[in-house]
């Protein structure tokens, strides 16, 4: 037996981590000491918008029957021109939500799916649009709905990318901070595809500047968070001024209950797909919650995770755009890059900033819930909830930043006050989440708390 140790210093006043590594022949036990370890696994085993390589599990339901066929690409009957920008990217094995999801949009059908962040929702929704085009029409012929602009702009992306070999295939994305002028510019180009957000989206219905009555499919992606944010009379609206769509679908990491009212109203006999999070669709992320004994202690704890880890790729949630704005300043005063990221900030500053961030220019992007949304970047190593979220979903999709693409992903959650442990344990009660604690010790060290 060898044991390995390797210590950190945190920061000042803070202490030292410890990793202690005890190895055997055939098994290797980790076990924290002091900080827990930082250890980022290299290599790509998938992508969050395409897929996965492993073999399937038992992780999904579709109308409550359990399914665990493993579903590979060239089995869904999808034509030449979709393999082969699959065929480009890689990808062979389809995800559960796109082998589930797939097949019923491609007959028309309605389609409820519940699947986690980061399992490839997009391409789930996307392969069946881009199958049903008809490149000859000057049409709009599918209408995607994002909560946020960033989710918009990264799904009219990963569109573009499927339909490289259709030739003829125009894809427009509508949101609010870019000028309506030039939006009103690319919808002359005649589009068969929109993605935009329900606001944008029924500016230009008011002027008159896009038409609806040829839809064939709507889909609202992230529809929980649609919801919640306010846009429910938008949606309605939109769909009700859609006279001759054919099929809607809801994609969600979570199904609530106004998501549940929309399939209420309208869809018909919906497939409903669910894929739990289990095995090797369940994000691998370790969770801690660290325990301090004011918010005055939350600045030095991140700084010495950020300094004695090997985070290069970092995500920190604040509940205010104020507190997003100050804890940007405070990590760069200590010589860390770091930009915020919140609705008050000008679209092309925030496309700059996530510009960054994804190149590996930007260490920590500081965010707040709605602006980090939909957010697609593979790489995050580690999600700081510097800030215990408001309700019970942010936490779900805050750490689901991390441990995307079949990647290891850490997060941590700083609790300051009573009230800040109270709401998380509510989270810890209604999500069944193992989460380990680490509280400081009389020598200044994180120790795991049993």
């Amino acid at each position: 037996m060898v044991e390995k140790r390797r210590t950190f210093r945190l920061s000042r006043g803070i202490g030292y981590a410890t990793i202690m590594t005890v190895e055997c022949t055939a098994v290797q036990f980790v076990r924290i000491i002091c900080a827990p370890g930082t250890g980022r696994r290299k290599g790509r085993m998938g992508c969050c918008t395409g897929a996965g390589r492993g073999k399937g599990t038992k992780s999904m339901e579709i109308n409550g029957v359990e399914c665990s066929k493993d579903v590979r690409y060239d089995q869904l009957g999808l034509s030449p021109a979709i393999m082969q920008a699959l065929d480009k990217k890689g990808f062979v094995q389809a995800t559960p939500i796109q082998g589930g999801a797939i097949p019923p949009l491609m007959e028309w059908k309605d389609v409820v799916a519940k699947a986690p962040t980061g399992t490839g929702k997009t391409f789930a929704f996307g392969i069946p649009i881009l199958e049903h085009i008809d490149r000859a029409s000057e049409s709009v012929q599918a209408l995607i709905l994002a909560p946020t602009r960033e989710l918009a702009i990264q799904i009219r992306d990963e569109l573009k990318d499927l339909c490289a070999f259709q030739e003829g295939v125009r894809v427009v994305c509508l949101y609010g901070g870019q000028p309506i002028d030039k939006q009103i510019k690319q919808l002359k180009n005649a589009p068969q595809i929109v993605v935009a957000t329900p606001g944008r989206l029924m500016d230009h219905q008011k002027r008159r500047t896009l038409r609806l009555d040829k839809v064939s499919t709507v889909i609202l992606d992230e529809a929980d968070r649609m919801l919640d944010m306010g846009f429910i009379d938008d949606v309605t609206k939109i769909l009700d001024s859609i006279p001759n769509r054919k099929n809607l679908g809801l994609f969600s990491a979570t199904i609530s209950r106004e998501v549940m009212d929309i399939s209420w109203v309208y869809q018909r006999d919906p497939v409903e797909i669910t894929v739990r999070p289990v095995n090797e669709d369940k994000p691998d992320i370790q969770q801690y919650r660290i325990l301090l004994e004011s918010r005055d202690q939350k600045l030095n704890t991140l700084l010495g995770l950020l300094r004695g880890g090997s985070y290069e790729r970092a995500i920190a949630f604040c509940n205010t755009k104020n507190m997003t704005d100050r804890l940007a300043a405070l990590l760069q005063q200590h010589h860390i890059s770091a930009r915020p990221i919140h609705g008050d900030i000008p679209q092309k500053e925030r496309e700059q900033t996530l510009s960054s961030f994804r190149s590996g220019k930007l260490r920590v992007l500081v965010a707040t819930d709605v602006a980090a949304r939909g957010l697609d970047i593979d790489d995050v190593d580690v999600v700081f909830n510097y800030d215990v979220p408001d309700e019970n979903e942010y936490y779900i999709h805050r750490i689901g930043r991390t441990g995307r693409a079949k990647k290891h992903g850490v997060s941590y959650t700083f609790v300051g006050t009573v009230a800040e442990e109270i709401k998380l344990n509510e989270i810890i009660r209604s999500q069944k989440y193992d989460i380990q604690t680490l509280k400081y010790d009389e020598d200044g060290c994180l120790m795991l708390v049993d």
